[in-house]
């Protein structure tokens, strides 16, 4: 599989400050990545770096196949980045931001109409278009925004904290609008304060923690990495849930609601180890449910803190 996104050995300091400690990044063509981290991880220095804004200390960094160092311009003209913050221009009309940002990439007139009657029908902004960006929503606003960054037709898009302040309906279409993307070949690395939206979306998720990755791999496989995984069995009767409690040493049964808790790790292998024991006693199970730990858990397993310390906005040591 090619890699849209290749960095090796990031290092970034402020004076004294350690924000980045030699951080390694793969990102697959057409995924979408997710960077979580608490407050002053390195996450938002980290997409800096990335997308060109800032250097390294040392590292190298190749983004479309492009060395970041060497050939920044070619970066620059694969990739669109939509920060925290909304580049929206409140005193113009949806479309005239859009062709605003078709004037910069040097786009024909006729390119340009035909560039935002697209994104503005792609993003249900037709008649918000003709009206000023500062009547939007949040939800509106953010969807102009990321409209905003296609127009440059992007192969790689950063999306810091993209739905920050969204209610739960914008930010589910938000999401879709993500898919629909990343489902049109275009990779997507995220930060986010959200880690219901990393388990939604990333196909992979890095952790942050003190400027070093710590963690990285599915979600699947982050919470299997944590404890308190189980397995919930649920019987017909008594009897069954007894010899079961016996044949699945360490469970825990409860009489009143038939059921037994097993501890698993989720894993297929656990699963079916579970199942041949149920067989050998044929003890027959009316339900079973599954129960891994979420990313909460995990985060807080991996770095030592509820996943509220990464509600506060980053913001990088003062130059």
């Amino acid at each position: 599989m090619s890699m849209a996104i290749e960095a090796v050995g990031l290092r970034r300091s402020y004076g004294d400050q350690v924000v980045l400690d030699g951080v390694d990044l793969r990102v697959a063509t057409g995924t979408i990545f997710a960077l979580l981290g608490p407050n002053g991880a390195g996450k938002t220095t980290t997409v800096n770096i990335l997308s060109t804004l800032i250097t390294a200390d040392a590292g190298r960094v190749r983004v479309a196949g492009h060395d970041s160092h060497e050939d920044p311009d070619a970066v620059r003209a694969a990739i669109g980045v939509t920060g925290q913050f909304s580049a929206v221009d409140g005193l113009l009309t949806g479309a005239e931001n859009l062709s605003l940002m078709g004037r910069l990439h040097h786009l024909s007139r006729a390119e340009n109409e035909q560039r935002v009657a697209r994104l503005l029908e792609q993003f249900d902004l037709v008649e918000a278009g003709k009206k000023l960006a500062a009547t939007y929503s949040g939800g509106m606003r953010r969807r102009l925004d990321l409209a905003m960054t296609l127009v440059g037709d992007p192969k790689i898009i950063f999306l810091d904290e993209p739905t920050t302040g969204l209610d739960p309906r914008s930010r589910r279409t938000m999401w879709q609008i993500i898919r629909e993307l990343v489902a049109g070949g275009v990779t997507i690395l995220l930060t986010t304060q959200y880690l219901e939206e990393a388990d939604e979306l990333a196909d992979r998720i890095a952790v942050l923690d003190h400027g070093r990755l710590i963690a990285e791999g599915t979600a699947a496989e982050l919470k299997r990495r944590v404890s308190g995984g189980h397995l919930n069995l649920r019987f017909h009767d008594a009897e069954a849930l007894g010899a079961a409690t016996v044949a699945l040493a360490g469970s825990v049964p409860n009489l009143e609601a038939l059921t037994l808790q097993v501890p698993s790790d989720g894993g297929v292998s656990s699963l079916r180890s579970v199942i041949e024991r149920l067989d050998r006693e044929a003890i027959e199970v009316a339900e079973l449910t599954v129960h891994t730990p979420d990313l909460d858990d995990v985060f807080l397993a991996l770095t030592g803190q509820p996943h509220e310390s990464m509600i506060t906005t980053e913001k990088e040591p003062v130059r």
